[in-house]
């Protein structure tokens, strides 16, 4: 088995940039994070490959400022896997590709059946890869031999996949198609925050009250603080579920508290204090949570015919022409055009129901303009029929 290396020295960074600067074609790139052991999502190893280079592991951490790598690669095609997952924390370390080509999201609009990087691999090549790393504690150190080799094998075969799939997308006439779709994950802005993040509490509905409403968000957002401060994903040092019990046990002391069984993690009692703590400020919080808060979503589509029966209407009918066309373009539908963006022109349609004012609407909404021009055409069709008299209700008003 090779020895595999990890970057962590400014003077090896200096040497592999040098090398991948003189390298030849389009850069492969992944990330590997701790994501369910660490509270962010910083990268904790960065893989790299170019034919004529070869493929290098640098230690992010270890190195602080990358920007010699980018400086090497800056100019290239970055060939990424589900790219929208490793965007951010490539960001984080001021790596910014100029454009991407992204293999996952290719296998999606080529109508590929799996879509995971080691599915797309063997498909594509008929190479297995063995994934057993996958969930590792990245931020691990010094990292195992195994986890070094899985590591590079994420990259070291993604730019033959780029070119089969690249001549999959020509051969089906989807090449412009894919590079909307690709510019429109590298430019696409992070998403704000949640005005309120602790409503998303695993087991929060079976809360009743605002006062206890109140307590379980002291405690999330305890949680949340002392996650942040240790670097260490909030669920580890108490899980939701031992937050919900704490709130409905509604403890009378900190003794109380302990001797609340689910009330478990590895910092349920080692930080019993910040616990109670959180409890006192929620109970004496003078401002508390509403119970219910009103959705920005549109209604579940089953309230619709009550609701809103002409957008049902519209619904009803444009909903199967748009699935049947993703089908006939051999995509899912959510990459033709997402079901919430077809919901929402159905509720609100523009007031000029022609195809011009549906297309400017779903650009609104995000769609690409290789999407506007696909489907605005057939929900236009589509709305002005929903409207129109059936046979039977024409039969009957003559």
């Amino acid at each position: 088995m090779p020895e595999y290396h990890v970057i962590s020295e400014p003077a090896e960074l200096e040497a592999a940039v040098r090398a991948l600067a003189a390298g030849e074609g389009p850069v492969a790139v992944d990330v590997e994070r701790a994501s369910g052991f660490r509270y962010s999502q910083r990268a904790y190893l960065v893989q790299v490959f170019r034919r004529g280079a070869g493929a290098f592991l640098f230690d992010p951490p270890a190195l602080g400022d990358m920007t010699a790598l980018q400086d090497a690669i800056g100019q290239e095609v970055w060939i990424l896997h589900a790219a929208s997952q490793d965007l951010p924390s490539l960001r984080e370390l001021h790596l910014d590709p100029p454009s991407i080509f992204d293999t996952e999201l290719a296998a999606r609009l080529l109508g590929h059946e799996r879509v995971g990087l080691g599915a797309v691999v063997e498909d594509t090549l008929g190479i297995t890869l063995a994934k057993a790393h996958s969930a590792a504690d990245w931020s691990t150190r010094p990292l195992p031999q195994p986890w070094l080799e899985y590591a590079e094998l994420d990259v070291l075969h993604l730019v033959d996949v780029y070119e089969v799939l690249r001549d999959e997308l020509t051969a089906q006439n989807k090449t412009e198609i894919a590079a909307q779709e690709f510019e429109a994950v590298r430019t696409r802005p992070d998403k704000p925050p949640r005005e309120e993040p602790w409503r998303r509490l695993s087991g929060l509905h079976t809360v009743r009250g605002r006062r206890a409403l109140a307590v379980a968000r002291a405690l999330w957002q305890a949680r949340e603080d002392f996650a942040r401060a240790q670097d260490t994903a909030p669920g580890r040092l108490v899980p939701d579920r031992s937050i919900i019990a704490a709130v409905v046990a509604d403890p009378k002391s900190k003794q109380d508290l302990s001797r609340v069984r689910d009330f478990t993690g590895r910092a349920s009692r080692a930080q019993l204090d910040r616990w109670w703590a959180a409890i006192e400020a929620g109970r004496a919080e003078p401002v508390l949570p509403l119970e219910r808060v009103p959705g920005e979503g549109l209604p579940p589509v089953r309230a619709w015919p009550d609701r809103n029966p002409e957008a049902d209407a519209r619904l009803k009918v444009a909903k199967p022409r748009i699935e049947q066309l993703a089908a006939d373009l051999g995509m899912p539908v959510e990459n033709l055009l997402t079901p919430e963006t077809l919901r929402r022109i159905a509720w609100a349609p523009p007031a000029d129901g022609g195809e011009d004012a549906i297309g400017v609407a779903l650009a609104e909404h995000g769609a690409r303009p290789w999407q506007v021009a696909a489907t605005a055409p057939i929900i236009a069709a589509a709305f002005v029929e929903s409207v129109q008299p059936t046979d039977d209700a024409s039969s009957a008003v003559s």
